[in-house]
């Protein structure tokens, strides 16, 4: 009989089943995560923990792949989240500018969060809005045209 005679399942066995087994665990992982990340704004160690127990998946594999997409935070962020986009167009509009003075304004640099969780800062590559450069996305909501005064207006609006 030859090899291709014989069904899949008959070729791999038992092996099959734990395959499946551990297939549908890390199928739930991401699904899992992005409820953690929802609910407390961040994946905590403890969480991650819990999730490894859970799931029995080790914790470093659980590590690997949430640190593998950027949508996944381990450290808490704030209640605004505001990215200065530093694409190409914004860039030469003056988005650096943008970010020295929030970075000025908050006491804080790119990827940090300010210590009442007000604002966490980041950059993007590109928002999208490319004819509005220069540009920052406050919880999604794209602000642009990001001239000195519209700065400062974003300033104020993310104190409040």
């Amino acid at each position: 009989m030859a090899i291709d005679d014989i069904h899949a399942e008959e070729r791999i066995g038992s092996v099959g089943e734990v395959l499946k087994e551990e297939d549908g665990k890390r199928s739930v992982l991401i699904h899992f995560l992005q409820m953690i990340e929802s609910e407390e704004g961040y994946l905590s160690k403890d969480s991650l923990v819990k999730l490894s127990k859970r799931l029995d998946l080790p914790l470093p594999e659980i590590y690997s792949v949430a640190s593998f997409y950027k949508q996944f935070n381990f450290k808490p962020r704030g209640k605004k989240v505001v990215k200065v986009c530093t694409g190409t167009a914004c860039y030469v509009r003056g988005s650096e500018n943008v970010l020295n003075g929030l970075k000025e304004e908050f006491g804080i640099q790119e990827g940090e969060t300010t210590r009442d969780f007000l604002i966490t800062l980041e950059t993007v590559g590109c928002v999208g809005c490319c004819g509005l450069a220069p540009v920052a996305a406050v919880n999604d909501a794209v602000v642009g045209e990001l001239v000195s005064k519209k700065i400062g207006k974003l300033i104020k609006s993310l104190k409040e």
